[in-house]
């Protein structure tokens, strides 16, 4: 009996990576991480591959022939490219633009006035300020929110708002705030907010939404790296100071962020938002910014922001500045800043000196000591926890947003990112950078070499298993 149920698991396994090679249309680099975890890990390989490993490309998630008002206003709004005069010198930068509009639907606006928040307790000072002025909507979209101090006061917030007849909805990632549960959001629900849960079941465990979106009245608009709770308040004794960087946006580049969190609620709300003229409002500005949002998931394979963050990194010519707390890229990425440190570029990279995920941990250590034989400047922050997630280039152009430079992040998560081009602003970004480095250790190829062998064996584990993590 025992060998009956051995063999019908080993068969199980054989079968489940057949499809993997066959069907699942999965990276190599996942493909074989899952077959070494099938093969090693039988009866929890099995289990773990059917929660997590299925890939969702395939599936209809966003409905865009129902929701062809949006797709219509976002088009109206889009200029003509080859028209443009891009604030920044470099050369084939209307490429970037170019590839952002075409590929990944991101509006080319210039009527923008953006604040940078690399502190918690400031940002949601803002929100809240922001929230409390509002009149039309407030439009809330996070990854984790959790049901503490900081969640409290911003529920009361949205409580007062929607008592004034300001319409409200909530979307939370469905694992990321797990903690938190619906009966929390009581008193907003009992006033006439709304509040759903974005891909809550176990079968859809891997596909996270990890966006941060809050849109007031259609006129301002937040993203980031911030999630909404104490500890990114720098009130968690384990990880310390939060570090991170979030944008305000005054203009037209929240009519892309409205865009998205439109899209995302129809799309675990049966499609019950449609186009509305007062979510997007004429919006008047006298700072006048660049800038595009873009977006990437799962449910498609072109990978925007993968190539975004690509096509950042060839167009660099003297410097290019990273900010991520998990550094574990594809080899596209890798070879990209292999590529341009033998070019002759600078290439720095702060990391975080402590975990919140420690197999990713270990695999970020790995993969950016492998820069380090390249010429590249490693430095580990040491006054809490590293979160940004920011690429400066030449002091001219930035990018701001929630995608880390890891797989997870480029594959596998719902993820949303900014590119500025506005050379005061990136200087702006590259003096936070450089400031924070006060604050950071630099990783040298001496004690990177010198590691213990326990340290060893983990990375090379937490390697092994990288593109799935």
């Amino acid at each position: 009996m025992l060998a009956v149920v051995i063999n019908s698991i080993y068969l199980l396994n054989l079968i489940l990576i057949l499809y993997l090679v066959f069907r699942d249309k999965l990276s190599t680099e996942q493909t074989w991480a899952w077959i070494l975890v099938l093969l090693f890990m039988p009866i929890i390989g099995n289990i773990l591959y059917i929660f997590f490993g299925r890939n969702l490309s395939s599936k209809k998630i966003y409905d865009t022939t129902i929701q062809k008002d949006l797709k219509n206003h976002l088009k109206s709004q889009e200029k003509i490219i080859d028209k443009l005069q891009i604030p920044v010198n470099l050369p084939k930068i209307d490429e970037l633009v170019h590839l952002m509009t075409v590929s990944g639907e991101g509006m080319y606006t210039t009527n923008n006035q953006i604040d940078l928040f690399i502190d918690g307790v400031d940002k949601f000072d803002h929100v809240m300020m922001d929230m409390k002025q509002a009149k039309n909507h407030i439009h809330l979209e996070y990854f984790s929110y959790s049901p503490d101090k900081i969640g409290t006061d911003l529920l009361n917030c949205l409580v007062d708002a929607a008592k004034r007849g300001v319409e409200v909805k909530v979307l939370l990632d469905g694992w990321g705030s797990l903690k938190t549960k619906k009966a929390f959001f009581a008193p907003l629900i009992n006033v006439g907010g709304e509040v759903a849960f974005f891909m809550p079941y176990i079968t859809q465990a891997n596909y996270r939404n990890h966006r941060k979106i809050i849109v007031i009245d259609g006129k301002v608009g937040y993203m980031g790296g911030f999630n909404i709770g104490d500890m990114y308040l720098g009130l968690d004794s384990k990880m310390g100071y939060w570090r991170d960087n979030h944008l305000r946006i005054h203009g037209d580049a929240v009519y892309t962020l409205q865009f998205r969190f439109l899209m995302d609620w129809n799309a675990e709300n049966r499609h019950s938002l449609m186009y509305k003229s007062e979510y997007f409002p004429k919006i008047n500005n006298e700072t006048k910014m660049a800038m595009q949002v873009i977006s990437s998931g799962p449910d498609t394979k072109r990978e925007q922001i993968k190539r975004v963050y690509l096509k950042m990194i060839n167009l660099a010519e003297k410097e290019i500045l990273i900010q991520t707390p998990y550094y574990i890229p594809d080899d596209a990425i890798q070879e990209a800043l292999k590529l341009a440190l033998l070019s002759g570029v600078k290439v720095k990279i702060q990391i975080p000196n402590k975990p919140d995920h420690m197999f990713v941990y270990w695999a970020t250590y790995s993969y950016v000591a492998e820069l380090l034989e390249f010429g590249a400047e490693i430095e580990i922050y040491q006054n809490g926890f590293m979160h940004a997630k920011t690429m400066i280039i030449d002091s001219k152009l930035a990018s701001v947003g929630s995608a880390n430079f890891d797989i997870r992040s480029l594959h596998l998560n719902f993820e949303i990112n900014s590119v500025i081009y506005d050379e005061k602003f990136a200087e702006k970004l590259r003096n936070t950078f450089y400031e924070t480095s006060t604050q950071c250790n630099v990783l040298t190829k001496e004690e990177y070499h010198n590691r213990g062998n326990v340290i060893k064996i983990k990375q090379g584990l937490a390697r092994l298993i990288a593109p799935i993590l």
